[in-house]
């Protein structure tokens, strides 16, 4: 189900999940473009364009970077006669796993936050102590 369906435009819901996506970390569009795939439909980036209201070049981003997070998966679909193939994107991850995942990821980098405070808090102890 390609396209053919899909609503066109954001519900005020998918505005607030793509926002808090937007605020977790992940850049606007590439959230933007998580959210439409949340829809569970195979779609094109065309129709990414039309419905996130973005340019080809922005939603190519997006769906890049989506990619290299291993989230997205594109499969070329070979259209009967001539012409290019049409490329359909869909979620290769469960929202949960996705989820799970930015968690993890801020975890990390708070707990490595943490260390690196300390860190400091230890060198400037030092530093005191030379000094006296």
């Amino acid at each position: 189900m390609v396209g053919d369906t899909l609503s066109l435009q954001f519900s005020k819901g998918e505005e607030e999940i793509a926002d808090l996506f937007w605020d977790i970390g992940l850049k606007r569009n590439t959230a933007r473009v998580l959210v439409l795939l949340i829809r569970d439909v195979d779609l094109t980036s065309r129709d990414m364009e039309r419905a996130c209201d973005l340019r080809q070049p922005e939603v190519s981003i997006a769906l890049t970077d989506l990619m290299k997070r291993k989230w997205v998966k594109d499969v070329r679909h070979v259209r009967e006669g001539k012409g290019r193939p049409i490329m359909i994107y869909h979620l290769i991850k469960t929202l949960d796993d996705i989820l799970d995942e930015l968690k993890s990821t801020i975890v990390g980098d708070y707990e490595e936050k943490i260390i690196e405070i300390e860190k400091v808090r230890e060198l400037l102890k030092v530093r005191n102590t030379e000094i006296v």
